[in-house]
């Protein structure tokens, strides 16, 4: 009988899982990193996707915000 609510008051406890905080400019031609800062259309940001770093270019597609690869390495240090 104390099991449940013993489970209440831990489940109670836990933090709430929250979104991640997306600063953004107003501007729906935003690109939004997989962590979720916004990246202005035409700034480069460094991307990490499996082992491979790149320079990625925010640009537009179609009316779709995409990052693009510059062939650039990110600078590490």
């Amino acid at each position: 009988m104390l099991a449940r609510p013993l489970a209440i008051l831990v489940l109670a406890a836990l933090p709430a899982r929250a979104e991640p905080d997306v600063t953004r400019s107003g501007s729906d031609c935003d690109c939004v990193t997989a962590s979720g800062f916004a990246v202005a259309q035409g700034q480069t940001t460094c991307l990490a996707i499996g082992r491979r770093s790149f320079v990625a270019l925010c640009a537009m597609s179609q009316n779709v915000p995409v990052f693009r690869d510059t062939g650039e390495a990110c600078v590490t240090g």
